[in-house]
């Protein structure tokens, strides 16, 4: 790094906010002797379930297993297909080919990272079984007319929400819409568990095999057999998996919950600066946001204007890294990844808007704890970059 980058302190893309309240709610469960699956784990899963408005919860260990199991428990075959946007991360289409079906990709909206849902009825087959919207940064996709589409094709919807906690669409919260939502835990998340992931849904009967399917597919509420409520005996029901979340992970997610709407309040502060300052200079295009939803800000997303500047998105970034500030691009589009092209047939120009808006794009960094002088710094770079850019 630059002598430049070293003579300040390095703001990181994301810090997490952790506090001698988290340490505690560990300390009390390793002091417990229960570490796993437990207490913690089912308390964790009643809250998050309240804190959403859905009647089931189940814990996992992961987003990615989320959306494993949901598609398992749809019971995703070998050539089926599921809709999702391109615009997304490695997960969403990933566990698709798990089972050997096909992920069809298709493009954002105009002016949207979101997937445009006046595209989807067009790549509707008799083997489409579901659609995976993905909430983008942290608000919600086009729901209603998703939901519509859904129904009068009798698919599932399957909501990929890693970004999206806290977060409602048209006052109803992300997690207590669709068939089944995902959630993540993940470090850089509003709320963490440093690795983690929950399902949320209205259907018991989903949920229950969602939770057969997370720990080896053994009979519902295994955990228990070295309780002494439990019983020794258990019964493989399933082709199940290791997708539990342990009571270490719950009990910071437990705090972390009771934190959600401060941190969330503090992102949103500092998403509207971000777009207050940066919208008065020319260089710089901000997120563009629905009225109807209340965005969890979990990214802040910016677009480098190339009508404006002459300076490109990586250059930009380099940039940044030169003056000690980090950033992120979220993401690079599926159908560019060799997996998607050498497999599936994908490639370049397939998804005109997807690409032209990741071309442009920069998360900024962003999270609770980021101090004024730092997010001034942020501002003052990209303010210095456009004026010395300017076509």
């Amino acid at each position: 790094m630059s002598a430049t980058a070293t003579a300040v302190s390095f703001i990181p893309f994301h810090r997490a906010m952790i506090g001698q309240e988290e340490v505690r709610a560990v300390s009390e469960v390793l002091e417990s002797g229960w570490l796993t699956t437990g207490p913690r784990v089912k308390q964790f899963e009643t809250a998050f379930a309240a804190c959403v408005g859905a009647k089931n919860a189940v814990a996992v260990g992961s987003c990615t297993a989320a959306l494993h199991l949901a598609f398992a428990a749809i019971d995703l075959k070998p050539g089926d297909e599921v809709i999702l946007p391109t615009m997304t991360f490695a997960a969403s289409g990933e566990v698709i080919l798990y089972f050997g079906a096909k992920p069809v990709l298709i493009d954002c909206a105009p002016g949207s990272f979101h997937m445009d849902p006046d595209l989807i009825e067009r790549y509707i087959t008799p083997k489409t079984r579901a659609i995976l919207p993905v909430h983008y940064s942290g608000y919600a996709d086009h729901m209603d007319s998703i939901l519509r589409i859904a129904r009068r094709h009798n698919l599932k919807v399957i909501e990929d929400a890693a970004h999206a906690f806290p977060s409602t669409y048209k006052g109803t919260p992300v997690g207590a819409i669709g068939d089944i939502t995902c959630f993540s835990f993940y470090a850089t998340k509003t709320v963490t568990t440093g690795e983690g992931g929950m399902i949320t849904t209205q259907d018991s009967a989903l949920a229950d095999r969602v939770r057969i399917f997370s720990l080896h597919g053994i009979s519902r509420d295994a955990w228990k057999r070295y309780t002494a409520e439990g019983t020794w005996r258990y019964d493989i029901q399933e082709v199940g998996y290791k997708y539990n979340l342990t009571d270490l992970q719950a009990a910071i997610g437990l705090v972390q919950l009771e934190k959600r709407e401060r941190m969330r309040e503090f992102r949103a502060a500092l998403a509207d600066r971000y777009t207050r300052e940066l919208n008065s200079f020319e260089g710089f295009s901000t997120p563009k946001i629905p009225l109807h939803v209340e965005h969890a800000w979990h990214i802040y997303v910016i677009q480098v204007d190339s009508n404006v500047l002459s300076i490109s998105r990586d250059l930009v970034i380099e940039e940044l890294k030169r003056q000690g500030i980090g950033t992120s691009v979220h993401f690079i589009p599926l159908h560019l990844h060799s997996l998607y092209q050498k497999r599936l047939g994908y490639r370049e120009g397939m998804f005109p808007m997807a690409e032209e808006h990741f071309a442009g794009a920069i998360s900024l960094p962003l999270f609770p704890g980021m101090t004024e002088a730092e997010q001034s710094r942020v501002i003052e770079a990209l303010r210095d970059i456009a004026r010395r850019n300017l076509r």
